[in-house]
């Protein structure tokens, strides 16, 4: 018998099939698609979030740590084993570079460990850019084993109990690759491929990649949380803000990532367009070079944050819509340190502090900053100039340099430069995701202190910190690293924005992630 359709449903079918993919505007290019070798939050949106998952996830509503790839676990009573349940029949991505010949098991999950933890591994020497976050966090002291018990469940063994442990697992490294995958390219002798021709579980599958144009993926049909409500999914890459909202406006894209503040107000009137927003999790701030002269000294640096006019800094580039940062995470995250005063503008008493150190001719240096503006830093050029002028004022000759996005995050992590505009966005709600990647020696190996910062005493609060659940224990130590880190003078803190992403009316189920993290699993356009 052959099939019959109504009229209208046949007209239907071709608009179907030449679907609008939801597009959406960012602001630069990921490094790549092996997210191990990265710590940018570019970087893990286009790659983690998208393409792969966790064996635990972060829900920000929550608040707490939720199953992901992991259906269960259970954590032994010293806290040293973590064993975890994978769910069954989740499937890798089929492309036409890789058919999967199995579904997940517990062999993917060791080798993704693995190959961050052992210097032996055939893995480990392939990733040319090392493990930022996993050396960073010391993932290698603290686990001793990753053992495969059956195919369904995996053990971790640590040296020491870690509260941060379980958290750190829904970081964008801990994604879990395919050991089927990863062994086919190494016995064709092509590895480095794994950067560029991704596979995953995640809801969406990878298709193509244009540097400074367009990364293009399709649903994932076989995915175990659900086929995502949109066929295809565009990345398309706008370093420009006002360039994003104006296609933003005309339909080019449905949702626009890093608006600038002034943009976010131009839109209040359109039946178009809305804005949603959340507190951020982030830190915006100067790194300051421990390791270059004279940033070593502690004066020369509590000088730079005597100079500075924050005030005007946040009018200016933040224009409302953000909080003046005086310690390195938000005020409202446990632990913060409250007693601690922010450093006041006092032109003189910088003046003073450079004289004391042996400079009261002041000296040059440099002020790195990215070209494009970002939710942690709207307006880069602006930004640097305002910092160039307060400097001047207390004899210190900066000259601005601007440097492409991802080369800025090369060098920086090589720590080329002196005063380095960054910011940082913890991945979950615990303080210790901005202490060690950001101010722990293992950290300045890894590439993640931008400040180059080693103090034994530093590191000491930091670990007594993570080394106990107590969490009255885990503030007393984390209180007294933010008040050394403050008199240090490492960072000059800027601000803890607000994350605030631009959409199209008929966009729905999307929502703003306070740690700057992408989810269009559930989004439609309607």
């Amino acid at each position: 018998m052959k099939l019959s359709l109504p009229i209208p449903l046949l007209l239907l079918l071709p608009v179907l099939a030449m679907a609008k993919p939801l597009t959406v505007c960012t602001d630069a290019s990921p490094e790549g698609f092996d997210v191990v070798q990265y710590n940018s939050l570019v970087t893990t949106n286009a790659s983690a979030d998208v393409l792969m998952n966790r064996l635990v996830e972060f829900d920000a509503r929550a608040g707490k740590v939720v199953p992901g790839l992991a259906e269960r676990w259970t954590v032994s009573a010293d806290g040293l084993s973590y064993t975890f349940t994978l769910r069954r029949n989740v499937a890798f991505h089929a492309t036409d570079y890789f058919r999967p010949g199995r579904k997940l098991n517990a062999d993917d999950v060791v080798q993704s460990f693995e190959r961050m933890l052992k210097p032996d591994h055939p893995w480990h020497r392939i990733a040319v850019n090392g493990f930022p976050h996993a050396q960073s966090m010391q993932l290698p002291k603290l686990v001793r084993a990753v053992d495969r018990i059956d195919d369904q469940t995996v053990r971790f063994t640590l040296n020491e109990a870690d509260a941060t442990f379980l958290p750190m697992l829904t970081m964008g490294f801990a994604s879990i690759y395919s050991a089927e995958y990863m062994d086919k390219l190494m016995a064709a002798g092509k590895p480095a491929l794994l950067n560029s021709q991704p596979i995953g579980t995640g809801p969406f599958v990878f298709r193509a990649y244009q540097k400074d144009a367009a990364v293009r993926y399709v649903a994932n049909p076989d995915y175990f949380g659900g086929k995502p409500k949109v066929e295809r999914l565009l990345f398309s890459i706008v370093p420009d803000a006002t360039v994003r909202l104006q296609k933003l406006r005309a339909g080019e894209c449905q949702i626009a990532l890093s608006p600038k503040p002034q943009d976010v107000a131009g839109i209040r009137g359109n039946p178009a367009l809305q804005a949603l927003s959340v507190p951020a999790f982030m830190t915006a701030f100067v790194a300051l070079n421990s390791q270059h002269k004279p940033l070593d000294n502690p004066k020369v640096r509590q000088a730079i944050n005597l100079a500075f006019d924050r005030t005007a800094y946040l009018n200016s580039v933040f224009g409302g819509t953000a909080v003046a940062a005086t310690q390195i995470y938000p005020p409202n995250t446990w632990s913060y340190a409250r007693d601690v005063r922010p450093w006041p503008h006092d032109p003189a008493r910088a003046r003073a502090l450079l004289a004391e150190a042996g400079l009261a001719k002041g000296f040059e240096t440099t002020i790195w900053t990215r070209p494009s503006g970002s939710t942690l830093n709207p307006n880069p050029r602006a930004g640097a100039e305002l910092l160039q002028a307060d400097l001047a004022r207390v004899g210190i000759r900066a000259s601005i340099k601007v440097i492409e996005w991802g080369e800025l995050i090369k060098r920086g992590k090589a720590g080329e430069h002196d005063l380095l505009f960054m910011g940082w966005a913890g991945d979950n709600g615990d303080p210790d995701n901005f202490l060690t990647p950001q101010f722990s020696c293992a950290a300045v190996t890894s590439g993640t202190n931008f400040a180059r910062y080693c103090s034994p005493t530093l590191d000491r609060q930091i670990e007594a910190g993570k080394r106990t659940a107590n969490v009255a224990e885990r503030t007393r130590q984390y209180v007294a690293a933010q008040k050394w880190i403050h008199d240090q003078a490492l960072w000059v803190p800027l601000a803890h924005p607000t994350a605030t992403v631009l959409v199209r009316r008929e966009v729905g189920g999307y929502r703003v992630s306070p740690f700057g993290r992408q989810d269009f699993a559930s989004v439609v356009v309607r």
